[in-house]
């Protein structure tokens, strides 16, 4: 045999063998390699260790020797032959060797064995009695007496009879002391130079010196544990016979071994992490960025968030989403591993998982954040020569009191002969951008912004949006207002649109608004002369075939909403309010006169149209008039459809044609409309044709649905979040919308503005109001049940 040290191994070869020769053995068994207690049992075994030297001081250490490697292994090899020689004639008298190697024993009563309890666990037992034809009663090491069948027993301890099974713990605990993994290397560098096959009783021969029931079943488990030097080569019943690996395939499978120790140690570091910030009070919890730093946490954290929210992209985040929640004791679901993020701190209690799963726009890049700035210390205006200055009407700017963006604003007077004229301003934020540009095309990529309970998301950078793009109170805005004189009837006399500049007089919430209709004030007549306007128009789209779809809407602000218990803030929005009624008759208003300005030009804009299957309002008249008719009437309706080219009919709204106009700010489509506008305008080449408008609207509708998706599941989180706090005994009021199969009927919560089902009791009818408790609710899975009060 010849040697030759490899870094802390050393390489045996067999003087036979070529230089070629598979056979190449690398085995670690340099005498730093062996542990203190591995010489100790080699100790018990008889085994004496000379200690070879070669006269020489070691280059580097000093006054210590080096050690022959060669010598200690010939040594080791020499006294287990000896052993081996020594125990061999007593186990013959014994009759422990066994001839043929196949040979399985008899299953008799008072035998040790072990079995298969399922695809985790292999536990030992002894055999109690039959059960049946095949079957045997076994009692385990745990003290469970079950059936077992034959093709479960994996082994059958030679050379023990009628085995206590009490004393199965302490037989299996001193096999695994006595089980030490690094014997097999020496069995295995033998065994391969002799390209030999063994059973595990011979290897108990082999490396023990004897084939004692201990011994044998110590090299079973070394045998039926190991992964890296030996594999079965046959297998009849509980009997296998062994067979050394290629030198080269141990040594691939022991860096495998190493590399799935190492990231074994590293899973664990990583649990130990995880239970420590789980054990940590909330304001001590680490952040999440602490979670990003370095790579290997942050691939597990990032696989875990993929699995939580259903976004795994590759199976490699899947796994080890597995592994980790496997490690953590709990169970391979999305809910657990959104669990454990929330209770580590990397995610808030009430993390919105819809934003996260959607993948929205959160926050605009540096990129667009730098141009946007820039754009906004720029002060030219290409239009100043042409705008109307209007900064002399009082100007009402009107919305919901959650809104940072003011897009649109209302003026109103009467003219000497009775007729009433308006002035529809909307901020012109088209005088800061140019198609095509960064800004622009990030505004494309969002299609709206996007207003959630907890955060608002804007389509455009939050500096340049309100401090150059919205309307200021008492500041000069430039706008592009939308002017209309109407008859008597409430349809359109004329009409122009312009660049202007205006000058808002008031910004008014709509509870604002209607507060001061209601007061009536003489020095706010301007306010009533709009009011009066909206309900002209509101008849005249009536007698058009207009639908009144009115309705009761939530709308919910969440103070601090990482927080575990954030401040809910919820009221109910009545669409029929005079302020709301006033602000969406003269949207309309104006989307009409826009429609007709762009039909006359020939402007290709997104013409918005909604058929209407000749909708006969008057077979829903015996419905009481708002959210129950509204509901059924709703039911009826179909999808609206765009056109690039020219107006279709809106049958809802009881329009020949309607464009979108008053929310550039907001929505990208009113954008769109504004730059084909404004081109007109100036006289210039309009940016668009309908065949490009139809590709980008294509693009923008979609998202503009998906941030549509988002808001409506984050509005009912929050509602369901704030009914599951309100007192169990708590009653609401409800109203029976229609019935949706036999007692079953679709509701509307008053108090709450959520539609909802509940099942009410017979004599209950459409429009009907009945009381109900909150059963359940719970928002992370979506579930509200309710329960009616009889009284």
């Amino acid at each position: 045999m010849a040697v030759r040290a490899v870094g802390s191994s050393t390489v045996f070869r067999s003087a036979s063998s070529s230089a070629s020769s598979p056979t190449l053995l690398s085995f670690r068994c340099c005498p730093c390699h062996f542990t203190t207690l591995q010489f100790r049992r080699f100790s018990k075994l008889g085994i004496r260790f000379p200690i070879f030297r070669s006269g020489k001081l070691a280059p580097g250490h000093g006054g210590v020797q080096s050690t022959s490697v060669h010598g200690l292994v010939n040594s080791v090899m020499e006294e287990l032959g000896a052993l081996r020689r020594r125990r061999l004639v007593r186990a013959a008298a014994n009759g422990w060797i066994v001839e043929d190697k196949l040979v399985s024993r008899t299953l008799q009563q008072g035998l040790l064995l072990e079995f298969k309890k399922d695809a985790e666990r292999v536990l030992l037992a002894v055999a109690q009695k039959p059960d049946g034809k095949k079957n045997w009663m076994v009692s385990d090491q745990n003290g469970v007496t079950s059936s077992i069948k034959p093709q479960q027993i994996t082994y059958i301890v030679p050379g023990v009879e009628n085995f206590d099974h009490t004393e199965i713990s302490d037989f299996i605990q001193k096999a695994q002391d006595n089980s030490d993994p690094a014997l097999l290397e020496f069995a295995w560098v033998e065994l391969l130079e002799k390209n030999k096959r063994l059973t595990a009783e011979e290897l108990a021969e082999m490396i023990f010196g004897s084939v004692e029931p201990l011994e044998c079943y110590c090299a079973h488990l070394l045998l039926s544990e190991d992964e890296v030097y030996f594999t079965v080569l046959e297998t009849k019943g509980s009997r296998s016979i062994y067979g050394p690996r290629p030198a080269l395939q141990v040594e691939e499978l022991l860096c495998r071994k190493l590399a799935k120790e190492a990231a074994e140690k590293e899973l664990q570091e990583f649990k130990q992490l995880l239970k420590s910030a789980k054990a940590m009070p909330l304001d001590a919890k680490p952040p999440k960025s602490s979670w990003l730093v370095e790579e290997k946490i942050r691939h597990k954290i990032e696989s875990l968030e993929a699995y939580a929210i259903d976004a795994c992209t590759i199976d490699d985040q899947r796994k080890t989403a597995g592994i980790i929640l496997r490690t953590m004791g709990m169970v391979k679901t999305a809910s657990s591993a959104l669990n454990l993020l929330i209770d580590i701190g990397y995610f808030p209690e009430h993390v919105n998982l819809d934003l996260l799963k959607l993948n929205i726009r959160t926050d605009h890049s540096d990129e667009v954040i730098s141009s946007a700035e820039h754009l906004l210390s720029d002060s030219s205006d290409s239009d100043e020569i042409e705008r109307r200055d209007l900064t002399h009407l009082k100007v009402y700017a009107i919305d919901g009191d959650e809104a940072d963006e003011l897009d649109d604003a209302l003026s109103a007077t009467r003219l000497q002969d009775g007729h009433i004229k308006i002035w529809i301003h909307v901020a012109d934020a088209t005088r800061f951008l140019q198609p095509g540009s960064i800004v622009d095309r990030e505004a494309m990529r969002r299609g709206t912004s996007v207003f959630l309970p907890t955060a608002t998301y804007p389509m455009f950078p939050e500096k340049l949006a309100i401090e150059g793009m919205s309307m200021q109170q008492g500041e000069i805005c430039n706008a592009v207002t939308v002017s209309v004189v109407l008859h008597s009837n409430g349809s359109i006399a004329e009409y122009s649109v312009d660049n202007s500049i205006i000058k808002p007089t008031y910004m008014l919430t709509y509870e604002s608004a209607s507060e001061l209709l209601h007061l009536n004030l003489q020095e706010e007549a301007e306010l009533k002369i709009l009011s009066e306007a909206a309900t002209l128009r509101s008849i005249w789209h009536r007698e058009q075939g207009a639908i009144d779809t009115a309705t009761l809407e939530a709308r919910i602000k969440v103070v601090n909403p990482e927080d575990p218990q954030p401040v809910i803030n919820l009221y109910v929005e009545n669409q029929a309010d005079p302020a709301m009624r006033l602000v969406t008759e003269m949207v309309v208003l104006c989307g009409e006169v826009i429609a007709t300005f762009g039909s006359r030009n020939n402007i290709p804009l997104p013409y918005r149209g909604q058929p209407q299957s000749n909708i006969d309002t008057s077979v829903f008249a015996h419905l009481p008039e708002g959210p129950v008719r509204s509901s059924a009437l709703v039911k009826l309706m179909r999808a609206a459809e765009i056109d690039f080219r020219k107006p279709i009919r809106h049958g809802i709204l009881g329009l020949p044609g309607y464009v979108q106009f008053t929310s550039p700010i907001r929505r990208y489509m009113d954008l769109l409309a504004h730059y084909q506008v404004k081109a007109f305008l100036a006289g210039e080449s309009l940016p668009f044709s309908a065949g490009q408008l139809e590709g980008m609207a294509s693009i923008v509708n979609m998202n503009v649905r998906v941030a549509r998706r988002l808001f409506i599941s984050s509005l009912r989180y929050w509602i369901l979040e704030y009914l599951r706090r309100q007192p169990k005994e708590k009653e609401y009021r409800v109203l029976i919308l229609r019935f949706i199969k036999d007692r079953i009927a679709a509701i509307l919560l008053i108090e709450v503005g959520l539609q909802s089902s509940v099942w009410v009791s017979v004599g209950a009818q459409i429009g009907d109001e009945v009381l109900v408790r909150v059963e359940e609710a719970h928002p992370r899975d979506d579930v509200l049940l309710l329960k009616e009060v009889v009284i």
